[in-house]
């Protein structure tokens, strides 16, 4: 009989108590879910984002519907729609964090959850055709043991996301110090659609999910590759979106 080890018995606990009540990430209250009720109305209140990259727009006077920053109405990412749930501060940076990398995969239920009542994601998810996640390199995902996105998407739409239609071809520089126009560089040939499987894209609308988006720089390769496989509408959905430099 095979006995699970160490590592396998933590995760196997880690998923189960994702379920469970627990004490609150944040308030500590208990019993409560990993994230409360209290405290997501709190830290994860809806805001006005720009529809091209997530970011905020300025709290003064009333954003209309659809409205795009400067930068993306001089530089777009390419993106039909971007939608966040949180920025990327207290205390989701920290929470983000135990998910990546403190291989905490049972995140995955209640960060979907905050994601899934953002505005503007369930109607992204409906039209969508794919739900696709950003990919990992081999080597990452290696030392990470699970694909982040793909545990966010597989909770969103379980029936329309694949996990192998968009590829990373091989390993980038870690990209948390780059600027935008070096993150692009380094992604230059990392992302690519499946060429046996591009007739899946033809005239079909995708939607990417990812975690974190910095400067956009990943989803807008990741858009172009899909664009010139005969996408027809690209959009995507993060959960937390890092606020520019002061």
């Amino acid at each position: 009989m095979h006995t699970p080890s160490p590592s396998m018995l933590r995760t196997t606990l880690r998923r189960l108590g994702a379920w469970l009540p627990s004490q609150c990430a944040i308030c500590h209250a208990w019993p409560a879910r990993r994230v409360c009720d209290a405290c997501a109305a709190r830290f994860a209140q809806p805001q006005a984002r720009c529809t091209g990259c997530a970011l905020p727009l300025p709290a003064s006077g009333h954003a209309p519907e659809g409205m795009r920053c400067g930068t993306c109405l001089r530089t777009p990412l390419g993106l039909d729609r971007c939608v966040a749930a949180v920025d990327y501060a207290y205390p989701w940076a920290g929470i983000v964090g135990q998910y990546k990398f403190q291989a905490d995969p049972a995140w995955a239920p209640t960060l979907a959850r905050l994601l899934h009542s953002t505005p503007w994601a369930e109607p992204l998810m409906d039209a969508a055709d794919w739900v696709l996640p950003i990919p990992l390199s081999a080597h990452r995902l290696r030392n990470r043991g699970f694909n982040q996105a793909l545990l966010l998407a597989r909770i969103l739409a379980p029936a329309k996301t694949d996990a192998t239609l968009l590829l990373r071809l091989h390993d980038t520089q870690a990209q948390s110090n780059l600027g935008r126009a070096q993150r692009l560089r380094n992604l230059q040939g990392a992302l690519a659609v499946d060429p046996l499987r591009a007739a899946a894209l033809q005239g079909r609308s995708v939607l990417l999910v990812d975690d974190v988006m910095t400067t956009g720089a990943t989803l807008q390769a990741a858009a172009l590759a899909l664009r010139q496989a005969g996408a027809s509408t690209v959009s995507a959905l993060v959960f937390a979106r890092t606020p520019p430099p002061e």
